[in-house]
């Protein structure tokens, strides 16, 4: 299902969009049993907005789909950027009690021109590598 989109009404402005979607649910591959959660989307679109009932029937797409929790919300995050093409976005999982145990699981798509924390600590490590005077400061 492919996720539809509708014009910035306001693209000079930055401003935020929040979507809650309380009835996500998908199925553990491993059990195969049903888990439950919420979808939270922020967003600050560019030039596009989510289109609130292709969202909907995207989501649903999960309901038979055997994925862990984190790949489900990393992979909303990855296709709902596709879709839309954020100034940023968060997809924030968060899942009901199985075992005792919940899990929330948050992605991120930073705004441009910041890197993720992954990539600053690579290219820290990067430059000491590089040149012999950084890694003596460090």
């Amino acid at each position: 299902m492919s996720i539809e989109t509708f014009p910035n009404p306001r693209p000079e402005r930055d401003y935020q969009i929040e979507i809650r979607c309380p009835e996500f649910t998908s199925v553990c591959p491993k059990t195969g049993q049903p888990d439950f959660g919420e979808i939270l989307i922020r967003y600050v679109p560019d030039r596009a907005c989510i289109e609130l009932k292709s969202l909907k029937l995207y989501l649903f797409g999960y309901r038979n789909l055997g994925i862990f929790y984190e790949a489900a919300t990393n992979k909303i995050l990855d296709d709902l950027v596709g879709a839309c093409r954020p100034r940023q976005m968060t997809v924030t999982g968060a899942f009901t009690a199985r075992g005792g145990i919940t899990t929330t699981v948050v992605a991120e798509q930073p705004a441009s021109g910041r890197p993720v924390p992954s990539e600053r600590s690579e290219s820290k490590e990067r430059r000491a590598r590089r040149s012999p005077r950084a890694s003596r400061r460090a």
